[in-house]
């Protein structure tokens, strides 16, 4: 039985880590089993979203798979986190979107995985927390760094510090994901729509912005905005802005294409 299973809908695909009876916990098969479908969905060129979630309502996941940590040597931890956080960073650097759709608990290695999305759509019984001090560990999947990013060092080194989880309300206001919390039920929902309102947008320009955004994180400005340059120029001679502004003038929707490989 796979651990992760996948889910196409038009050019949108859902994987769902399907290890209820572990809440999700993340174990070298799943982080493989993630970083390998994510990859094919990435490949595939009419695939121009990508959703992740968590089976059943309790748990997006839980983090880590503590069975599998316990007893390893210093030289198996650092050969396993450094697995994961390869895993975790091709994740975010991927050149499609994906959008995290946080169901119940978002905890260590869960939360880890919910930061590296393109943002997350978090239900109202969403719990996120890195609590791996109260363990006598430490974030390994890239928590440390990504986390203060997104809230803020202060708030990170309080929640990282005190084991404090965020409630889906206070993600919202603290700026973690741009979307209002949304029931259980509507979750998967609300994830898809949105994944289906960026898939009908111009595919490369949606790759080129991932790019240009991403660069910037990793960058000074000066080096990001001349990458966003060579980007734009790029996008104003492409197939797409003949299509996109041909679209707007003639007052139609835009029909673009799938990129070419």
């Amino acid at each position: 039985m796979s651990v992760v299973t996948t889910e196409r809908s038009g050019s949108v695909t859902t994987l769902t880590i399907d290890r209820p009876e572990a809440f999700n916990a993340l174990n070298a098969d799943v982080i493989g089993a993630l970083l390998a479908s994510m990859s094919d969905a990435a490949a595939d060129r009419s695939t121009r979203a990508v959703i992740v979630t968590g089976s059943g309502k309790k748990a997006f996941s839980a983090g880590a798979d503590l069975k599998e940590l316990a007893g390893m040597t210093p030289d198996t931890a650092r050969r396993t986190m450094t697995d994961g956080q390869r895993a975790f960073r091709l994740i975010e650097q991927l050149p499609i979107p994906v959008i995290a759709a946080v169901n119940g608990l978002a905890l260590g290695g869960g939360f880890e995985l919910a930061l590296t999305a393109t943002f997350p759509v978090l239900s109202t019984s969403a719990s996120l927390g890195l609590p791996e001090s109260g363990l006598g560990l430490i974030p390994g999947y890239g928590g440390t760094q990504r986390l203060p990013r997104a809230i803020g060092e202060r708030t990170a080194a309080y929640m990282m510090l005190t084991g404090a989880r965020l409630s889906a309300a206070r993600a919202f206001e603290l700026g973690l994901t741009p979307i209002p919390p949304t029931s259980p039920d509507d979750l998967l929902p609300t994830a898809l729509d949105l994944a289906e309102k960026i898939a009908a947008q111009g595919p490369d320009a949606v790759r080129s912005i991932l790019s240009a955004v991403g660069a910037g994180r990793d960058s000074t400005l000066d080096a990001g905005l001349a990458i966003e340059t060579g980007l734009a120029a790029l996008a104003v001679a492409g197939d797409e802005s003949t299509e996109g502004i041909g679209a707007f003038l003639e007052r139609r929707p835009a029909r673009f294409d799938n990129p070419e490989a």
